[in-house]
């Protein structure tokens, strides 16, 4: 170091007497890399502490949002019964209340096998993950350098 700057940093004189193994502050490159490894270990603690107070938060709220909808899933048939009910005796004025109940049960019954088709044919559009396939497929060529494979 300069006699006269009082400064810690090297002149490029005195710059080849540093080991190439030594950090600027006078660490070791084991010591450097340490702390390195240190941190990304504690970045990575932090950041899953972090992903499971988030993903219970939103549990909660999902599990809130999901019981609201029950709720009103139970009121929204609760109306179609009453709905039905109140179909069966208007139409019973006219027809007799015989009548009117089976008019009203095969209009439920018409209603019932369009959307069991219409979920059969939901269903039937399933492909699962493919884009999730092919990218997981590829990682292990990734992870032995050779990406050129995944082409």
């Amino acid at each position: 170091m300069s006699e006269y700057s009082g400064s810690s940093v090297d002149t490029p004189a005195e710059a080849p007497r540093r080991s190439a193994l030594e950090a600027e502050d006078g660490r070791s490159l084991g010591e450097v890399l340490g702390d390195v490894t240190r941190n990304i270990s504690t970045l990575m603690q932090q950041e899953l502490a972090l992903a499971k107070a988030e993903l219970r938060q939103s549990g909660a709220r999902a599990g809130k949002g999901v019981g609201l909808f029950a709720g009103a899933a139970v009121a929204g048939v609760l109306f179609l019964v009453f709905l039905s009910v109140s179909a069966w005796w208007g139409l019973g004025q006219f027809i007799g209340n015989e009548w009117s109940a089976l008019v009203v049960a095969a209009v439920w019954v018409i209603v019932a096998v369009i959307l069991a088709l219409s979920g059969k044919k939901e269903m039937e559009r399933i492909q699962g993950i493919p884009k999730t396939t092919e990218t997981l497929g590829k990682v292990p060529n990734a992870l032995k350098g050779q990406e050129e494979e995944n082409r």
